[in-house]
């Protein structure tokens, strides 16, 4: 569960002014939900605490006030329940968005996502659509033990049927999460409540109700010529901090943001190995049947295999459960030191 005292319930509706150019995860998610719940009528939001509590990490703050109790749901601690009467509500015309508290617990409802949602456009022969996001906080947290802990990207990337995006900056989170209420199909919309209080400048397009990103399109984040670093989410940002500090070593590092799990902008990677000849993935979740391992399998069965130098380097987190520790769960998740050390190996200087 997460520790509400560390959150303070504003008294004001989040409102995006021009003349701002930095915008916390939180907000951004909070403005994405208020303008697309404004912009179609048939978008409802369901989950536990969304509505009288705004929200265990206050991402629906001030929405239940807004749009009332018809469209923000509270509902009893049972996911596989919500979980199935938004999938219901999905096939009937509603656009539901489904709130896990943590993904980590959506393994109650996982039939209704992957064998309901998922499935029944192509079992149904097109004839019935499931517009659904399921979205909440996953992977890496902060003292919160194995069970709150795991990154399901991997899990959720395999499924064809689904849309599975993994948000980095304030920008991605807003605009990935308006494309995914408007999209037709099912979106696993995974957040990392570890930046929810990051701030991220932002462009002034961010300021338009119409500012959607598209689902399938990574971004390059920074661009370098002696190594791609490929991550999504938290794993984003280190290794942004990694690229500075190498840079000081005199390697250029170049950091692609996924965004998209699925589907996947391997043209993005592919065509950043070209120039780079050397890749590490890094990512929050086990190394064993992960992004980077399905990453890693693209690039050999595409051209990019020819322009390799060194063979591709996963960088991860350890293949244990998340410990609650302090000092054992900085082991097993993924540091600045792991991913600066992973970069020298691919260059040969370890």
């Amino acid at each position: 569960m997460p520790l509400r005292s560390f959150y303070k319930l504003s008294k004001n509706v989040v409102r995006f002014s021009s003349t701002t150019n930095k915008v916390t995860v939180r907000d951004a998610l909070n403005l994405a939900l208020t303008e697309e719940l404004e912009r179609d009528e048939n978008v409802i939001l369901i989950g536990e605490e969304v509505a009288q509590f705004q929200g265990a990490y206050k991402i629906t703050r001030n929405l239940l006030d807004q749009f009332g109790p018809e469209r923000i749901i509270d509902t009893p601690i049972t996911e596989m329940g919500f979980a199935g009467v938004a999938v219901g509500a999905a096939f009937k015309g509603l656009r539901p968005i489904c709130e896990f508290m943590t993904f980590n617990f959506a393994l109650q409802a996982i039939d209704h996502i992957i064998n309901s949602a998922a499935k029944t456009f192509y079992m149904s022969g097109g004839r019935l659509s499931c517009p659904i996001v399921f979205r909440g906080p996953n992977g890496a947290a902060a003292g919160v033990a194995a069970q709150h802990s795991q990154c399901f990207a991997a899990w959720y990337g395999s499924v064809p049927g689904l849309k599975v995006l993994s948000p980095w900056s304030a920008e991605d989170c807003k605009g990935l999460l308006k494309a995914s209420v408007r999209d037709p199909d099912p979106v696993v919309f995974l957040e990392n409540e570890i930046l929810y209080n990051e701030t991220f400048y932002v462009g002034k397009d961010f300021a338009s109700k119409d500012f959607v990103l598209p689902i399938g399109k990574a971004k390059i984040e920074r661009e370098g010529v002696d190594v791609t670093l490929v991550a999504h989410s938290l794993a984003v940002g280190l290794c942004l901090q990694a690229a500075e500090k190498l840079e000081k070593e005199g390697v250029s590092a170049e950091v692609i943001n996924l965004r998209s799990i699925r589907p996947l902008d391997i043209k993005t990677v592919i065509g950043s190995i070209m120039k780079t000849s050397r890749l590490v993935t890094v990512e929050g979740g086990w190394s064993h049947f992960g992004i980077g391992a399905e990453i890693s399998a693209r690039i050999m069965e595409s051209e990019a295999f020819y322009y390799l130098d060194a063979p591709v380097y996963r960088c991860s987190a350890a293949d244990v459960p998340v410990a609650y520790a302090k000092n054992l769960e900085e082991s097993s998740s993924i540091q600045l030191s792991n991913i600066v050390k992973s970069v020298k190996r691919v260059l040969h200087r370890d």
